[in-house]
């Protein structure tokens, strides 16, 4: 008796083939006007294996996955299929779905709360500071300026030569196409919200 032609191997195969997810991530990418290095930055992936993931030269770990989707601001799945998602009406992203730069090194956490189309745009976030963390930025692009309110505890900003001491609730504005610097000189943790807008 013959096998069922539903039974062949060939489909069963293709079916268990990993997804393809280089040609997902580099769409999805791209549609958020980010380059490879943008991305390697934000995901902490490194550029050379983003080039390798997107040219289907190697399949990311899950681990990796899951840093890809959330700096690209998607849920796993997305990444792991080639069909385009219907745009939502109201997209809400969970805490564990915002992007995060962890600079525990420097007594900061950073997470990114604008959308990832928008970057070198206009960039949102919520910066914590330990006490005695500090976030040390070198200079953006001329004209760029940012836009710091202090939420809880206080923080003393530097640019340039210039320091201020801000304080709970208030915003501090200024240009960022110097060196700056947002620290907690404070004993308690602080917490604020930093908006970056470029030209």
């Amino acid at each position: 008796m013959n096998p069922s032609p539903s039974l062949s191997a060939a489909p069963l195969a293709a079916t268990n083939a990993p997804p393809e997810v280089g040609a997902t991530l580099q769409r999805l990418r791209l549609a958020r006007g980010l380059t490879l290095e943008d991305l390697s930055r934000i995901a902490g992936v490194s550029k050379s294996m983003l080039s390798q993931i997107e040219r289907e030269k190697a399949n990311p770990t899950i681990a990796i996955t899951w840093r890809l989707a959330n700096a690209l601001g998607v849920a796993i799945g997305e990444l792991l299929t080639a069909q385009t998602r219907e745009v939502e009406p109201i997209r809400v992203l969970d805490a564990h779905e915002t992007p995060t730069l962890p600079g525990n090194h420097a007594g900061y956490v950073l997470r990114i709360l604008g959308p990832m189309d928008l970057a070198g745009k206009y960039e949102w976030y919520e910066l914590t500071l330990a006490p005695g963390g500090e976030l040390a930025s070198q200079a953006h692009d001329p004209g760029t300026g940012e836009h710091l309110t202090v939420l809880h505890g206080a923080v003393e900003l530097e640019v340039g030569s210039v320091r201020k001491k801000i304080k709970n609730g208030a915003t501090a504005r200024y240009l960022a196409d110097q060196d700056h610097v947002i620290r907690n000189a404070g004993k308690t943790e602080a917490k604020a919200l930093l908006v970056v807008v470029h030209r």
